[in-house]
């Protein structure tokens, strides 16, 4: 999926959305394009597997015709499938919606639409089609699909229908919070419109050349002239009435409205909405991780890093031999860390810096990022400048994460994962508030939903948050989700550092 990775070359969302025709948003676009995705990779998929494979030439087995006859039976399954899957409609409602997150479900479909289909060969000829041309058009049909719809989602951000107009209500922490996230991350096609607020607050410097445009009352009628597409409710003083009726107006007027929960910290991907005779609630399940799935964590981190340092011993001799020609110095950083229970590993990464650097710059900077008000740095990221100590091998190893590798090691001996929170130092457990050491309840991971939702763009103190969500949120399906994001995301932050 790394034709995604174009998304982050696209112009910024503000230019490219004044040419958009007001009857064509997003929902409009990406369901159309989807569509097409979904057929020309199942058309694709169908073509390579006869070229591959043809007819068999038994009496008893399809011609060409009849293969053409079910596989256009197969296309309306599949799009009517996928449309109650959802898989056209995501785009729309998330500002982050990739083809990762479409894997599962086109999966699932995929299975399903292979399986029926030869059901209703066996039951039109009264034997089954041949398993591996079958095998063959299921994995073409996976990927082809998904390929597809990468490469449609690549073409969408690129035009202005979208682009998502957006107003935020609400001025507080919280509201600037996501203000900055959205301008931090073009990828999400989001033009943020200004703010919406009765007693407005100091915006903070990041959020430079966006302003308060109205109040609350007002909203309505500036998102229809500003043609806004999306609204985010954050903390607001407005009373809940008030609030209750902004969302139902915008909502009849074709706006998207996403809601900040009160207890937006401990809401994560395993949250779950049921309701008391049709009064919703929020459920939050309780922190745990059963032994099964800590033999499934396991048992994946063991298979996946055993094969990975096979595949990759080769670059990790010629990385050795340019940090020892590169600098004086050991070819490994080691390092004391806090792993699952706090229990004290060595991890491992290829050096990047002179040896002997002193780590007080490092902790005062630790202190200064807790807090959310913290000032981005000059390069627009929350992370310490220290060109000065990085080597030249080192700075391209950092850009592509290769730094990280040996990891791996650590990952097969059962010191870490391949996904969790990252491994922290001793010191930073100082700045820790008391759910903090909640991020302690699961191994420490190679990557994991810091790495791959914010990076450097948030705050130490953002970065323990989404430990911790992890933690609260763990399970395999969600290991699987950020193993698969995470090339793509190496791939953007090593296209824009």
């Amino acid at each position: 999926m790394s034709v995604l990775s174009r998304a982050a070359e696209m112009p910024m969302p503000d230019e490219r959305r004044a040419d958009a025709k007001p009857w064509r948003r997003r929902g409009w676009l990406m369901r159309r394009l989807l569509l097409a995705a979904d057929i020309v990779g199942l058309s694709l998929a169908f073509a390579v597997t006869e070229v591959l494979y043809g007819s068999s030439g038994r009496p008893d087995t399809f011609d060409l015709g009849d293969e053409i006859v079910l596989f256009f039976l197969l296309v309306p399954m599949f799009v009517v499938g996928a449309k109650l899957l959802g898989l056209y409609d995501r785009d729309e409602e998330r500002t982050s919606n990739t083809t990762t997150d479409d894997l599962a479900r086109v999966f699932l479909l995929s299975t399903t639409g292979i399986f029926v289909l030869s059901r209703a060969v066996f039951l039109v000829r009264g034997h089954n089609p041949d398993p591996t041309k079958m095998t063959a058009f299921w994995l073409l049909l996976f990927g082809c699909v998904a390929i597809a719809r990468a490469c449609a989602r690549t073409a969408a951000r690129r035009t202005a229908a979208y682009v998502q107009n957006t107003v935020i209500v609400g001025t507080d922490d919280v509201g600037q919070l996501i203000g900055r996230k959205l301008l931090q991350h073009r990828e999400y096609g989001v033009n943020l419109v200004g703010f919406v607020d009765s007693r407005p607050r100091p915006l903070r410097p990041e959020l430079d050349g966006v302003n308060v445009l109205a109040t609350p009352s007002e909203l309505c009628e500036l998102a229809q002239k500003q043609r806004v597409d999306r609204v985010i409710f954050a903390f607001s003083n407005e009373p809940h009435d008030v609030l209750l009726q902004l969302v139902r107006k915008l909502r009849d007027g074709g706006v998207q409205v996403d809601v900040v929960p009160r207890f937006f910290e401990v809401v994560g991907p395993k949250t779950n909405v049921h309701d008391v005779e049709g009064v919703a609630l929020v459920g939050l399940p309780a922190v745990k991780l059963p032994r099964s799935s800590q033999m499934a964590k396991r048992a994946l981190d063991v298979a996946v890093s055993g094969l990975a340092l096979l595949v990759a011993a080769p670059l990790l001799g010629v990385i050795a031999l340019a940090i020892t020609l590169d600098s004086a110095g050991p070819v490994l950083f080691c390092q004391r860390r806090l792993g699952k229970g706090m229990r004290e590993f060595t991890v491992l990464k290829f050096r990047t810096m002179s040896v002997n650097v002193d780590e007080s710059a490092h902790r005062a900077y630790i202190a200064e990022t807790m807090n959310a008000k913290a000032a981005v740095g000059e390069n627009g990221l929350y992370k310490l400048d220290r060109s000065a100590e990085i080597t030249r091998v080192g700075r391209w190893l950092r850009k592509t994460s290769l730094d990280e590798l040996p990891q791996l090691v650590n990952v097969l001996k059962g010191d870490m994962s391949l996904v969790g929170p990252r491994p922290c130092l001793a010191y930073e457990v100082e700045h820790f508030q008391p759910h903090h050491f909640d991020r302690f309840l699961v191994p420490a991971g190679l990557t994991g939903l810091w790495q791959v939702r914010a990076r450097a763009h948030s705050t130490f103190g953002e970065a323990l948050e989404l430990d911790v969500l992890y933690a609260h949120s763990w399970s395999l399906g969600l290991d699987l989700e950020l193993l698969a994001k995470t090339p793509l995301q190496l791939v953007r932050a090593g296209t824009t550092t």
